[in-house]
C-alpha cells in the first residue's frame, strides 16, 4: 500500500513539472518562431535622404563673412 501512495505522488509530481514546463516553454517557442520569421524577412533599408545636396544660403555674402570670422 506504501508503494501505491509513491507512485501516485511521484506521478502528481510529474504532472506538475510537466504542466509548469508548458506554460514556461509554450511562450518562449511561439517567441522563437516569431524571431525565426522576423530573421528570414528581407532586410528593411530606411530611405536615406541624398547627400550630394549642399545647403546654399539666400545670402551668399552672408556665408563668406562667416566662413572668414
Amino acid at each position: 500500500m506504501n508503494g501505491s501512495s509513491i507512485h501516485k505522488s511521484n506521478q502528481r509530481v510529474w504532472t506538475v513539472v510537466c504542466a509548469v514546463a508548458a506554460v514556461v516553454l509554450g511562450p518562449a517557442a511561439v517567441i522563437a518562431s516569431a524571431l525565426d520569421q522576423a530573421n528570414a524577412a528581407p532586410l528593411h533599408h530606411a530611405v536615406k535622404a541624398d547627400q550630394s545636396q549642399a545647403y546654399l544660403p539666400t545670402d551668399p555674402t552672408r556665408r563668406r563673412a562667416t566662413a572668414t570670422t
